[in-house]
């Protein structure tokens, strides 16, 4: 039977030693699976190369196996940004929403996936444009989260939210995060930001330290189009794009944020539904009243 997945690419932390031990022992293993595959030790400069890289010079692979943490996910993610492969994470870090798979798992859920099983989740992605400080239009994606944030030694910021033509409020706060349902468990989670489902088609806007006391985070619609504008700021403004990167911003500049016309697809364990994840990530208690025993 031929195999649908032929090319593979393993990305690898190998700054941590147990990512090192699981690499010296899955790269063999899918390599006497798949016709090649190849591993790179270092995400950033791998990430950085192929974003440098012309088009028509870009290796292409069937799947993409990330061996780390949410960190490293985010990584592979923006490394295919304008290309998606399918891509599974083996968690090796301390949270892992995006990477998923356990470690000790790797073995079934490489083999079941290699074989036409496993379970996409098309994730939700953020597309962002802004002007330069040059006047260039720039843009940017984001798998979980972009965010306006005030420099470390500098005042609150004023950021204008407009959603379509209609201006909503204006927020004086550290900054705004602007997430996905799958950056709804990061940022703005610890921003006070409400848990969305990963399927949902919404996006949340949440305030970092708000003045105003009666700024809340808002779930907009997947559709909706938004932008935030510096309206006032005493020093830096920066925007993130996933933590990965970095862009200057300033008095007048207006960041225009929507949903991603394309996806990005993200393998998940069959058995770990949404909801178990967040028991586990999250720690939350209590007993599945199925499992309680009778009175």
């Amino acid at each position: 039977m031929e195999k649908k997945i032929r090319r593979v690419l393993v990305l690898a932390n190998y700054e941590k030693a147990a990512v090192r031990e699981l690499a010296a022992e899955l790269e063999p293993w899918l390599a006497s699976r798949v016709d090649s595959v190849r591993l790179e030790a270092d995400i950033l400069a791998f990430c950085r190369a192929r974003e440098e890289a012309p088009k028509k010079r870009r290796e292409s692979f069937d799947l993409v196996v990330v061996l780390g943490g949410d960190g490293a996910i985010l990584g592979a993610v923006r490394a295919f940004a304008e290309d998606p492969v399918p891509t599974l994470g083996i968690n090796l870090g301390r949270v892992g929403f995006l990477a998923s798979i356990p470690a000790k798992r790797w073995r079934v859920t490489l083999e079941s996936v290699l074989e036409g099983g496993g379970v996409l989740e098309h994730r939700v992605r953020l597309r962002a444009r802004w002007r330069s400080a040059g006047g260039a239009q720039e843009s940017g994606v984001a798998l979980n989260d972009l965010v306006l944030l005030r420099g470390a030694r500098h005042g609150m910021l004023t950021l204008a939210l407009r959603v379509g033509s209609t201006w909503v409020t204006d927020y004086r706060a550290d900054g705004v995060i602007v997430a996905t349902p799958s950056g709804s468990t990061a940022y703005s989670l610890s921003a006070g930001g409400p848990i969305l489902e990963p399927s949902v088609d919404a996006l949340v806007v949440t305030p970092i330290g708000s003045q105003g006391l009666a700024n809340r985070p808002i779930v907009l619609p997947g559709t909706a189009e938004l932008s935030l504008e510096v309206v006032a700021s005493s020093g830096e403004t920066t925007l993130a794009i996933d933590g990965q990167t970095y862009h200057p911003l300033k008095k007048g500049d207006v960041v225009e944020v929507a949903s991603h016309p394309d996806t990005y697809p993200l393998y998940a364990l069959p058995d770990l539904d949404p909801y178990r994840r967040l028991r586990e990530r999250l720690g939350w208690g209590g007993t599945n009243p199925a499992a309680r025993e009778p009175d």
